[in-house]
């Protein structure tokens, strides 16, 4: 995987990004989980490519509504695969 493109990707991803993907996804999220879910994947993407996430998302479960927490869990183990 490269990560120059991932990053250039990651530097150019803005809020209304992640809205409409969300919403693709079947999830609504408030502007509170909006602002968690954008200021971790501009500072964490790496740790989700190439380390261990855990610590991360178990910090976004107290963050985010249950079932937002819940989607976003299983969108991490279906996309996990493409990361390695």
């Amino acid at each position: 995987m490269n990560i120059f493109l991932i990053t250039e990707y990651v530097k150019r991803l803005n809020k209304e990004d992640i809205t409409k993907f969300a919403l693709s996804q079947g999830i609504s999220l408030t502007e509170e989980e909006l602002d968690v879910i954008y200021n971790y994947i501009k500072k964490d993407y790496k740790t989700f490519i190439y380390g261990n996430p855990r610590g991360i998302l178990d910090e976004v479960k107290t963050k985010v509504k249950p079932l937002t927490y819940n989607k976003i869990e299983n969108l991490y183990q279906q996309f996990k695969g493409y990361l390695n």
